[in-house]
């Protein structure tokens, strides 16, 4: 196959044009004939689409997608590609791959963080200290603890080989249990997903968002939590039926939450979830690192030569 066009499309998700250009400079450093044209607005990316035979692309807008009629792959900036038009991709047989693995440490430690500030009272610790309030109060240990994780795939099997390391007892959720991680001590298929939240005192949500994980976790799962437990949400909003846990938050059926993602973002100021002393909530930044565009190069140059050469079976994270 000769080299493909390759149009990296202005909906990249990132926090300043450098950052751009810095992953631009990462796929140039493993590629560097790679033909690579990076669109910084609309006009631009549909003037260049109908040219293009690979995109690189956060998500692909409608437009752009009926543009690029000589497009055969995506390359998605993401884990989560809930926001593809799988329909549309499938039917013009065009290949997506995501970003599945790149999050996973930092979202893994952020996880840790949670479970520790909870655990150790260090949130209740940064309050009084903007109060001004000395008052002592008693911490627990995460070792012995039995960590839930609902969805084992590269970045739920991060957090279980963490919560393993700290001495947790480690059950989870997999579709596919023979291809759990070995730091999860039990799995269960997604409609035994009761049998883990009964069991668990943190559950974490880290599965994708489909059609039958959308409000997977309203008011009878959050009713079988033990009202000890803590729920983690690093996946993504809508799977959390979010007034229902708001609810149960504000009677104290559970011990608390930990969210990065929200069903509105930015999370609306008047949301309940800011003023709650039992949730920690912070602005869907859990998978951000520094090392997120050297990872983001690896996975996009290996899939580019499995592409060229025309190895479309041995795609890296293949979704479609």
């Amino acid at each position: 196959m000769d080299d493909p066009t390759v149009l990296m499309v202005h909906t990249v998700d990132a926090p300043s044009w450098s950052d751009v250009d810095r992953l631009r400079a990462e796929i140039e450093s493993r590629l560097p004939d790679v033909d690579l044209t990076i669109a910084r607005t609309p006009p631009e990316s549909a003037a260049h689409a109908g040219d293009a035979d690979v995109l690189i692309a956060t998500f692909v807008p409608s437009r752009i997608l009926e543009a690029a009629t000589e497009l055969s792959w995506i390359q998605a900036l993401s884990a989560g590609v809930d926001f593809y038009d799988f329909d549309a991709l499938g039917d013009r047989g065009i290949v997506l791959t995501s970003a599945a693995g790149v999050h996973a440490e930092p979202i893994a430690e952020q996880v840790l963080g949670y479970m520790l500030s909870f655990e150790r009272g260090i949130h209740t610790g940064i309050r009084q200290q903007s109060d001004g309030v000395w008052q002592r109060y008693e911490g627990g240990e995460l070792r012995g603890k039995t960590l839930g994780v609902l969805g084992l795939g590269s970045i739920g099997s991060r957090v279980a080989e963490y919560g393993s390391a700290l001495g947790m007892s480690v059950i989870g959720t997999k579709r596919d249990p023979t291809t759990a991680p070995d730091a999860a001590d039990a799995v269960f298929p997604p409609e035994e997903i009761y049998t883990v939240l009964q069991r668990s005192d943190y559950v974490v949500v880290a599965c994708p968002l489909t059609d039958e994980t959308r409000g997977m976790i309203g008011y009878p799962e959050l009713g079988v939590m033990d009202s000890d437990a803590v729920l983690v949400n690093i996946a993504r909003g809508e799977i959390v039926d979010e007034d229902a846990l708001v609810h149960t938050l504000q009677e104290s059926r559970i011990r608390g939450a930990a969210l990065d993602v929200f069903e509105t973002e930015p999370l609306p100021a008047n949301s309940p979830l800011w003023n709650l002393s039992n949730v920690i909530v912070t602005p869907h930044m859990a998978g951000s690192t520094p090392k997120k565009f050297g990872r983001l190069a690896d996975i996009f140059a290996e899939n580019y030569e499995t592409y060229r050469d025309g190895r479309l079976d041995e795609f890296r994270n293949r979704v479609l």
